[in-house]
């Protein structure tokens, strides 16, 4: 649970430690976002000042290049460290509509530095996602985003219910009513 003058709220943090996948957003050379759909796991860093962290593996799935330091969000993140990630709750019922982005700071975890770190977020990802039993991470870099801010629009409880069209809502997942910055 995160702390009272945490980031991220009560429902944010359980929002995203649920979720299954996310995008992540870079800046590439020519100025337009670079969007990745990433694994990922949250974790609290015992930093100055403390704080959320994502994890995400540059793991063994097919890339378009074997030398992870050479795939494009990694060069964006070496360029540029500002990142963003989204995660959204899709349903037909639009009142089931959910989305929170958290824009931070990112870096690479390279094997043989941060070990502690590393294991934790590998130990993490690994009970999280079954399909990493078979990836040597170890072996791999791990992308570190540092969360500073959250935005965040509909009701990311487990409920995921909001307010109704005819409550005063507009059931559109791009009303403005509803966004919370932090």
């Amino acid at each position: 649970m995160p702390p009272s003058n945490a980031i991220l709220s009560r429902a944010e943090h359980a929002f995203l430690a649920a979720a299954r996948r996310a995008t992540l957003a870079t800046t590439a050379r020519d100025g337009r976002a670079r969007l990745v759909p990433i694994c990922f796991v949250l974790a609290e860093t015992r930093d100055e000042p403390p704080g959320p962290v994502l994890y995400t593996a540059l793991d063994e799935k097919p890339k378009r290049t074997p030398d992870p330091h050479g795939l494009g969000r990694v060069r964006d993140i070496e360029r540029n460290a500002a990142v963003s990630v989204l995660v959204d709750r899709w349903d037909e019922d639009w009142s089931h509509l959910a989305w929170l982005r958290c824009d931070g700071q990112a870096g690479l975890i390279d094997p043989g530095s941060a070990a502690a770190e590393r294991e934790m977020a590998i130990a993490a990802l690994r009970a999280k996602y079954p399909q990493y039993a078979g990836h040597a991470l170890e072996e791999r870099p791990l992308i570190r985003v540092a969360i500073e801010r959250a935005v965040g629009w509909g009701d990311l409880s487990d409920r995921g219910t909001r307010r109704s069209p005819s409550d005063g809502g507009s059931g559109s997942s791009s009303s403005p009513g509803d966004i919370r910055r932090r």
